[in-house]
């Protein structure tokens, strides 16, 4: 997915910049970039693949070599970024949040109409900023390149652009993503996490609306274009798992959603008559242990610890892009506390499932070590549909998640009408989805989180939530 950090100040910024992104290490595993703007030294900029090594170990003597009161970064899953561009606007920076669907079709539009040139990058392909900048350049203006690109994008596209003046920030026109701003005595910054600026002194100043555009610059924030929250359709997976625990969006503290979403699942259990006699409720590290310790306060049985993941030098933003290595580190980083397991009946919350291969390795390692029983809460609904809107999923095909896996299998291609059946663990379609998942991954009982409990864990007005990866409505 990727996230963006930024400083207009009247002091140098740059190390806030350096910290703001390093903080955002959780949000992408492929490249980090800074470029920073002075007025002696100009642009200054530095992009490093961080497959290998986590940002801050990149990037320290970067930070260290540039200065200026002007400054942008980001965490990357897919382009070098920030880029810098020449056109009719000006020389600026820009880098991007979110993903274009329609890549291919705008590439060969722009250059069909020898409206472009593109540097292409190793692999062959167009730098996404690139494809931003060159739809932009059709406008008169840069406000209007920006609703332009943002209009012609299928997907997602929030923007951060560096200029001499200052930083144009535009958020999604949906407003899938959060663009938050911070207000410090010399200056303000902006972050796609809110917690990233607490701890360099800034406070919350506002949340740009869907579609707003502002300038940024030390003496204050500028809005370009008004936004419209008719349009919201903020992502629900932020506060399910993608979110860091202290960030906030729209109000709403990620750790606070997860661990109230847990009390509603034990809730459901009890009056369901689910509610498994077991000895301990454990969350899978690191997203589904505010999850698990909801559901443990809700239910009376004591949350524990079974295993721990071993971060030191496995840490989730710092994961191998080869599937099969990813795996065996997933695997790798889970430690066993025995005297926890051995002989023990375990209920474990994970915030979803997806595919199901870490998830059936999970169960495999507790019964390995001993476990009796081994039943599982899903934290959200089964995910029926691959995101086209963050691109969270590594997914190429929806028939790699394990749910459409089995409804193919079981109605073939007529089976996509029945969704919203299987969904629903109510239903005929949705009890033979959960039990045959159940029995695929070994487990000893597996519920899932309903749509209605995730939104009301979440706490705002369905309407302004996206929940497309469960449901399939845009």
């Amino acid at each position: 997915m990727g996230g963006f950090f930024g400083a207009a100040s009247k002091n140098d910024c740059v190390t806030d910049v350096f910290f703001g992104i390093d903080y955002h290490s959780h949000l992408g595993t492929k490249r980090g970039g800074m470029t920073a703007y002075s007025e002696e030294k100009g642009f200054q900029r530095a992009i490093h693949s961080i497959e290998n090594s986590p940002f801050r170990t990149k990037f320290e003597s970067d930070a260290s070599g540039m200065s200026g009161g002007l400054c942008i970064g980001c965490i990357s899953d897919s382009d070098p970024q920030p880029i810098l561009v020449r056109s009719k606007f000006g020389t600026y920076a820009i880098c991007n949040v979110g993903v274009i669907n329609n890549y291919d079709e705008l590439s060969q539009e722009l250059l069909d109409n020898d409206y472009a040139n593109f540097e292409t990058m190793s692999s062959g392909l167009i730098n996404s900023s690139a494809l931003v900048g060159t739809l932009m350049a059709q406008k008169s203006s840069i406000v209007k390149g920006i609703k332009y690109a943002q209009e012609r994008v299928k997907g997602t596209l929030s923007l951060a652009i560096l200029t001499k003046d200052g930083i144009i920030l535009a958020r999604d026109k949906h407003g899938r993503l959060p663009i938050i701003v911070g207000k410090r005595d010399d200056g303000y910054c902006f972050s796609l996490e809110s917690f990233a600026f607490q701890k360099l002194g800034y406070s919350t100043y506002k949340e740009l609306e869907p579609g707003e555009i502002v300038m940024l610059t030390a003496n204050g924030v500028e809005i370009l274009e008004s936004g419209n929250n008719e349009n919201k359709k903020v992502c629900s997976f932020l506060w399910t798992y993608y979110g860091y625990p202290n960030a906030v969006y729209e109000g709403v503290t990620v750790e606070t959603m997860r661990t109230r979403n847990g009390e509603i699942m034990a809730e459901i259990d009890k009056a369901n008559g689910t509610l498994p006699d077991v000895d301990y409720i454990c969350g899978v590290p690191d997203s589904g242990v505010p999850h698990a310790i909801g559901y443990a306060n809700k239910s009376g049985i004591p949350f524990a610890r079974p295993f721990i993941k071993y971060t030191p030098t496995w840490p989730r933003s710092f994961m191998p892009q080869n599937q099969e290595m990813r795996n065996r580190v997933a695997k790798m980083k889970l430690i066993p506390v025995h005297e926890l397991i051995e002989g023990k009946k375990l209920l474990f919350v994970d915030d979803s499932i997806v595919r199901g291969t870490q998830m059936r390795e999970t169960v495999e390692f507790l019964y390995e070590n001993g476990a009796k029983e081994v039943h599982m809460r899903s934290a959200c609904p089964p995910i029926m549909y691959g995101c086209k809107y963050l691109n969270f999923s590594r997914s190429n095909s929806d028939l790699d998640l394990i749910a459409r896996q089995i409804i193919h299998e079981n109605e073939g291609e007529e089976g996509v009408k029945y969704i919203a059946e299987y969904s629903n663990s109510r239903t005929e379609r949705g009890k033979y989805l959960r039990d045959e998942i159940c029995r695929r991954l070994k487990l000893t009982s597996l519920e899932f989180q309903s749509l209605e409990g995730t939104e009301r864990a979440i706490g705002l007005n369905p309407c302004e939530l996206c929940t497309y990866c469960w449901t399939g409505k845009e």
